[in-house]
């Protein structure tokens, strides 16, 4: 890997946006990241701060419109999905480190793009060539990369919970019922009907009973080694994800090899925290205490009799599960210390 210079220039694509405006939450807090332009049609010449609030004081930048965006050492793109892929030449140009946040890079097969986004790839040539942000199961993958693709918040969330029992011989099915509860933010800063205050608060409402989009991710994730079957519920938080994946163990498999199988995966994970507790009430991950964190949570619990392992996580859908991961797989791309820019440790009560 060449040598870096001990502060990388960064522009952010997109910035006005939910995903844009956590990386440069997070990127303004980098020590070795110095973001120099954020763009936004909408909102070109007005300050940060009128879009979010929360980094009053901490950045003099204003937005400028996409046409005016200059090189870079790191472009991030946090534009909706469709975009990116479609100006792919020309970011390009203007960077050597490319970091997408969206959907449009995450399969390298065109076929499993078009099967999932009911369309062709607008840059077939060019999938395969980014490395998917999941330190931790592409982390030596990551080492030099130039090119990052965001994994989908409830791909994370998901996948996270199911991947360490493909590590050992103890499911008895090839099946995961997986159900995911997700906060408001995960639609994204543009208004529409269903998340309308009135008709959103309150709201425990199942939007994707089958065939979300993440299933697909969650599968090539798993390495077609077990079948997800996803269903996403709308909560009436605004961050936050809680995974409950529903997996069938063989006879006689017992809490210490669930544990076991947990800690060979995750112990030397900076990021992820087992939640063992069994008493008191804070026994199960909950996104509540995740809030601007980069942590995920994982437990579960064992029902023998049957043979059903219930494994749940929580994560922040907008740090772990999108801007956060995207830094830890770029700290480890640089050579960085992974945590560096992500060791918040969330807020309780």
């Amino acid at each position: 890997m060449t040598q870096t210079p001990d502060r990388l220039k960064v522009a952010i694509v997109g910035a006005s946006g939910y995903a844009g405006g956590e990386f440069l939450r997070l990127a303004l807090g980098h020590p070795n990241l110095e973001v120099v332009q954020v763009t936004s049609e909408r909102y070109a010449k007005q300050p940060v701060s009128l879009v979010h609030p929360n980094l009053r004081g901490q950045t003099k930048l204003r937005f400028v419109p996409l046409e005016a965006l200059e090189p870079a050492d790191v472009l991030v793109s946090a534009l909706p999905h469709g975009e990116f892929a479609g100006r792919l030449d020309a970011y390009a140009q203007m960077a050597d480190v490319l970091i997408d946040l969206s959907s449009d890079m995450r399969f390298a097969d065109p076929d499993a793009y078009e099967r999932t986004y009911g369309h062709p790839h607008p840059a077939p040539g060019d999938l395969g060539t980014f490395v998917y942000a999941m330190p931790e199961l592409h982390r030596n993958a990551l080492v030099g990369a130039g090119r990052l693709a965001g994994a989908g918040c409830l791909a994370t969330a998901a996948t996270l919970a199911v991947w360490p029992f493909l590590q050992t011989p103890i499911l008895a099915k090839g099946d995961v019922i997986i159900e995911g509860k997700i906060g408001s933010s995960a639609a994204g800063a543009q208004p529409s009907r269903s998340g309308h205050h009135p008709e959103r608060s309150g709201a425990v409402r199942t939007y994707q009973a089958t065939g979300h989009r993440h299933e697909p991710e969650i599968a090539k994730n798993l390495s077609g080694r077990i079948t997800p079957h996803l269903t996403a519920t709308a909560v009436e938080r605004v961050r936050g994800i809680q995974v409950t994946a529903h997996l069938f163990v063989q006879d006689g498999t017992s809490e210490q090899d669930v544990l076991e199988a947990l800690r060979e995966a995750y112990d030397d994970e900076p990021f992820v925290r087992l939640v063992l507790a069994r008493r008191g009430i804070h026994r199960v991950p909950d996104p509540a205490v995740l809030d601007g964190t980069n942590f995920l949570d994982i437990g579960f619990d064992l029902d023998r009799d049957s043979g059903r392992l219930v494994v749940m996580t929580a994560i922040d859908n907008l740090v772990k599960g999108t801007a956060g991961h995207a830094l830890q797989s770029l700290n480890i791309a640089q050579g960085w210390p992974e945590t560096t820019g992500l060791t918040f440790m969330g807020l309780h009560p």
